[in-house]
C-alpha cells in the first residue's frame, strides 16, 4: 500500500471505532466525556512511562484505560454528591490533564512526550513505525492496534446490542429489569478509553474528540434507529478521514486538523440537509395544519 493509503487507512479505522462509540456517547448525553477522557489519558500514558521508562508496550494501554476509568469514576462520584455533571467533567478533566502536563515538563527528561504531540498527533509517521506479523509481513503498528480495537469495539457492541440500547435510552427501566447498569457504564467507559488511547498517538486528542462527537451528532440528525445511526456514524468518520486528507494535501496543512475540520463540514451539511431535522428540509417541507395554526398564533 502507498504512503497515502496507510495514512488514510489509519484515520479511517479511527473514524469507524470512534463513530460506533460516539453514538452511545451522544445518546447517553456524555459527549463532553469524550473530550475529558481524550485528555486525561495523557496522565495515564505519562504515569506508565515514569513507572517503566519505556515508550511502547501494553503498559501504555493499561495506564490509559486506568486513567479513563478514574475519570469516569470521579465524574460519577462528584455528580452523585450534588455537583452538576458538566462541572464535574470540567473539574476532573482539567485537573488530571494539567497533572499530566506537569509530569511531562518535570519527569520525562528527553523522552518523546510533549503536549503538542498529544494534541495533534503524528499521523505522518504512521507508515514508518512498523511491526512484523507472521505470514503477513511488516505493517504499521498503529494499523494493527486500531484494527484490533475496532474488532473488540464492534464485537462488544454487537454482543450486547440490546443492553446498550436499553441502558442508553432508559437506564431506569434497564435497572428495573435487573440489568447491571453501572457495570455496563464502566464497560462502556473502558471501551471509550481503549479507543481513545489507540487513536491518541496517531492522530492526537483534537481529532479523537472530533471523531467521537461530530460524526455521531451528524448521524443522529438522519435517523432514529440505533443500528442505522451507528452505520452512518462510522461511514461519516471514514468520509471525514478521506476528505480531510486530500484537503490537507491541497492546502499543505495539518492532516489531523483537516480531518477534524472535515467532520465539522459534514455535520453542517447534515444540519442543513437531513430529511427530518435539516434547516433547508424544514423550509421546503409543506406545513401541516397544526404547524400552520402554531405559526399563525393559534388562529387569533
Amino acid at each position: 500500500m502507498s504512503y497515502s493509503g496507510w495514512i488514510i487507512l489509519t484515520a479511517s479505522l479511527v473514524g469507524l471505532s470512534c463513530g460506533f462509540i460516539g453514538v452511545l456517547l451522544i445518546l447517553r448525553r456524555m459527549a463532553m466525556m469524550a473530550d475529558a477522557i481524550s485528555h486525561t489519558v495523557l496522565l495515564g500514558i505519562v504515569t506508565a512511562f515514569l513507572i517503566t521508562r519505556e515508550l511502547s508496550g501494553i503498559h501504555m494501554l493499561i495506564g490509559s484505560v486506568v486513567a479513563g476509568l478514574v475519570t469516569a469514576v470521579l465524574v460519577q462520584w462528584f455528580h452523585g454528591r450534588g455537583v452538576q455533571q458538566e462541572a464535574s467533567i470540567g473539574i476532573v478533566f482539567t485537573t488530571m490533564f494539567a497533572l499530566g502536563v506537569v509530569l511531562i515538563a518535570t519527569g520525562v527528561g528527553n523522552a518523546h512526550l510533549d503536549v503538542k504531540h498529544a494534541l495533534m498527533g503524528e499521523i505522518t509517521f504512521i507508515p514508518w513505525e512498523t511491526v512484523e506479523l507472521p505470514g503477513v509481513g511488516a505493517l504499521p503498528e498503529a494499523v494493527v492496534m486500531l484494527s484490533a480495537v475496532l474488532a473488540v469495539v464492534a464485537a462488544v457492541i454487537v454482543l450486547f446490542f440490546k443492553e446498550w440500547k436499553l441502558t442508553s435510552f432508559d437506564p431506569a427501566l434497564a435497572a428495573s429489569l435487573g440489568l447491571p447498569v453501572m457495570a455496563m457504564h464502566y464497560v462502556f467507559m473502558s471501551l471509550v478509553s481503549v479507543t481513545t488511547v489507540a487513536s491518541f498517538d496517531a492522530v492526537g486528542a483534537i481529532m479523537v474528540v472530533a471523531m467521537l462527537v461530530t460524526p455521531a451528532s451528524a448521524a443522529y440528525l438522519w435517523t432514529n434507529r440505533l443500528s442505522v445511526m451507528m452505520v452512518l456514524s462510522g461511514a461519516f468518520g471514514v468520509i471525514s478521514a478521506v476528505a480531510g486528507y486530500y484537503l490537507a494535501v491541497w492546502l499543505d496543512t495539518s492532516i489531523s486538523g483537516s480531518m477534524a475540520f472535515a467532520t465539522g463540514l459534514l455535520f453542517l451539511a447534515s444540519f442543513l440537509l437531513s430529511p427530518r431535522h435539516g434547516v433547508i428540509s424544514r423550509l421546503l417541507r409543506p406545513k401541516t395544519d397544526a404547524e400552520f395554526v402554531s405559526a399563525s398564533g393559534g388562529g387569533q
